[in-house]
């Protein structure tokens, strides 16, 4: 699935592929950790840089640091304080052996402050608002999603859910769905593999409401454009929670908590769980202070960043 990223967002092939593919999070991160390892011993960086909080950030920041490379955490800080969640840890530890934290909020700093980390923090904006920004208008001009999927603009929702406490969990996604399906409104659902055969296997894919548009998996330009022309979004994820916000379109989270504190300001998003009721009453009644608009991400940061890079290795 990582190709059409690679070809959308015209990044540059990866010199190394490390093949790691799906596994428990023990297995996972010990494979990256090996072959990370691996490419440091011959490429033998200054720096090595880790992004967010998955398995891979946790493995790429213990390989340098045990070869005594220095680490450079973008979107430092982050916490939701749910050490359930696998992201939590690897953004905990991730943190307190990264030598360079670059903090997307103020909140991120504070967070780090009270867990004894000053040295070596920056303020520094989000680059995934940079990412946003750049590509909305390529976004417009290359994507047909909204045609191809005959939608009307602002009169559907999006849905995504990845989480494995909601994706391997047949109460919850029935919930999710109901409350979907009650709503009445064209939902719009592109559906990750594993979440197909996990839906398939349970007997919940025969049940899904009528209202749900299911998709295959989509691209980032095409993700973005159904994204900005929804009424409402519905998600477990991080990411997207953000994306929504600096969107501009209201969001209903399929959490308990989320990491993205500053997305609840003015009602723009708010936290449901998998509660079938509230994510229905969300769906119907949810209305943002139009007053609050998005202004906790300004744009910037990845330009920040690497100013402060090169004052790093000087």
């Amino acid at each position: 699935m990582s190709e059409v990223f690679f070809k959308e967002l015209q990044i540059p092939k990866p010199d190394y592929n490390l093949g790691v593919g799906s596994g428990s999070h023990g297995k996972q991160t010990g494979e990256i950790l090996a072959k990370v390892e691996a490419v440091l011993l011959k490429e033998k960086p200054d720096l090595v840089i880790v992004y967010g909080d998955t398995n891979s950030t946790l493995a790429g920041a213990l390989a340098a640091s045990k070869l005594h490379i220095p680490v450079a955490h973008v979107e430092a800080g982050l916490r939701s304080f749910d050490r359930t969640m696998p992201e939590e840890i690897n953004r905990v530890l991730t943190d307190h052996i990264s030598d360079v934290l670059f903090c997307p909020t103020q909140t991120a700093v504070d967070n780090l402050k009270n867990e004894g980390i000053t040295k070596g923090v920056y303020l520094t904006g989000d680059v995934m608002a940079d990412v946003l920004a750049y590509n909305c208008d390529l976004a417009e001009e290359k994507s047909s999603i909204i045609e191809a999927l005959e939608l009307e603009k602002h009169s559907y929702l999006v849905l995504t859910v990845h989480r494995p406490s909601n994706t391997d969990n047949k109460k919850n996604m029935t919930c999710i769905f109901e409350a979907i399906g009650k709503s009445g409104k064209l939902t719009v659902f592109p559906v990750h593999p594993r979440t197909r055969k996990f839906l398939q296997v349970h007997g919940i894919w025969d049940i899904i409401p009528s209202n749900i548009i299911l998709t295959e998996p989509v691209g980032y330009l095409d993700m973005i454009q159904i994204m900005r022309h929804a009424e409402k979004i519905i998600t477990d994820s991080g990411g997207i929670q953000k994306e929504a916000y600096i969107l501009e379109i209201p969001c209903i989270t399929l959490r308990d908590n989320t990491e993205w504190i500053e997305t609840l300001e003015g009602n723009w998003n708010v936290l449901t769980g998998a509660d079938k009721d509230k994510i229905w009453d969300a769906i119907i009644n949810m209305k943002p202070d139009l007053s609050k608009r998005y202004k906790h991400y300004p744009l910037g940061a990845s330009k920040k960043i690497a100013r402060l890079l090169e004052m790093a290795m000087q």
